[in-house]
């Protein structure tokens, strides 16, 4: 499915190297002017042009995410900067696509990609870089997350992820030199993004199936490249007694700030796990060995930690599943 939510409905469209990436955007209210400065900086940041907190910017990412503009067009729903209350319809063209480096891949299947799943489930796929398999896709998702973001901003509820653990390193400070010597291998690696949503009141999140942190995790898992999702104490807990954590000063941070499925009124935190780039000279080269139709080819541009471009992504999901709790 392309779509995510039943109040605030975000529909996807659109494939990496194709015409554009976009989406449709239905439940804003009227009257909301949209601040193009929120949502310039956070695809500046998914795209890894700016990234204020453990790296330089463009570290270890893709050089078309850099490269490529990211110009939203805005093609119903807002006048002058201004909700209409209709369904808002942007795009935003792809303009440093280049086919020609996957044109061998009509006939082969790169490792750790959907290339073979896709054929054999719908019989056809867009061997472009992965079409809607692709990460391009979530330039999407973020333009959707900061309108959400804004009206969140309303009920002064605030969301923000950072990058805290790339391979097995946590000290930020050394996440740029880590990342740097898994690009020079020509190889990559795995992060860890942690989230973190203030100002949420006691209540929101119905028990049994429809908890709080369901919804989250549907929509983390829903990221390319998430590999598992957890909130407070997390797989951590598992090396604690119960004494430990329900007695202990540290109870918010092990609760997460849910309770039964139910926010409890304290922040509310939670951490995904990315898997390091399918795609990079390693891999290729083995793909390389397996047929001639692949030799000689180009390996496409490729990030060497995705999660660091994940951060604006956690953010912008987290933006649209609270939203549309809100907007019932």
């Amino acid at each position: 499915m392309n779509i995510l939510g039943q109040n605030l409905v975000f529909t996807s469209f659109g494939e990496s190297h194709g015409t554009a990436v976009g989406g449709v955007l239905e439940g804003v209210p009227a009257g909301v002017r949209i601040d193009v400065d929120l949502i310039r900086e956070a695809l500046n940041r998914r795209a890894g042009r700016a990234y204020p907190q453990s790296l330089p910017k463009g570290r270890g990412v893709s050089p078309r995410a850099q490269r490529e503009k990211d110009e939203v067009e805005w093609l119903s729903g807002v006048m002058d900067g201004m909700t209409l209350g209709t369904p808002i319809a942007f795009i935003i063209r792809n303009k440093d696509a280049r086919p020609e480096d996957y044109e061998w891949l009509k006939h082969s299947y790169r490792i750790g990609h959907a290339d073979r799943t896709y054929q054999e489930k719908y019989g056809i796929r867009d061997h472009r870089g992965g079409g809607r398999a692709s990460a391009r896709e979530t330039a999407s998702r973020v333009v959707a997350g900061s309108v959400a973001q804004q009206l969140l901003k309303e009920k002064n509820i605030y969301i923000r992820a950072e990058l805290v653990q790339v391979g097995c390193e946590t000290n930020p400070a050394h996440f740029e030199e880590y990342i740097s010597n898994i690009r020079q291998e020509g190889d990559s690696i795995g992060g860890i993004v942690e989230c973190v949503i203030t100002g949420l009141p006691v209540g929101v999140g119905e028990p049994i199936f429809d908890k709080l942190q369901s919804h989250l995790a549907y929509a983390m898992m829903s990221i390319n490249g998430c590999k598992g999702f957890e909130y407070g104490s997390g797989f951590e807990g598992v090396n604690l007694k119960g004494s430990e954590m329900y007695l202990s000063d540290n109870h918010t941070l092990i609760s997460g700030g849910i309770a039964g499925g139910i926010s409890d009124g304290t922040p509310v935190v939670f951490r995904c796990v990315f898997k390091p780039t399918a795609s990079n000279r390693k891999t290729f080269e083995a793909i390389r060995q397996e047929g001639d139709e692949a030799k000689g080819t180009s390996i496409g541009r490729h990030d060497a930690c995705i999660a660091v471009r994940a951060v604006a992504v956690v953010e912008a999901m987290a933006a649209l599943v609270l939203q549309d709790i809100f907007s019932v």
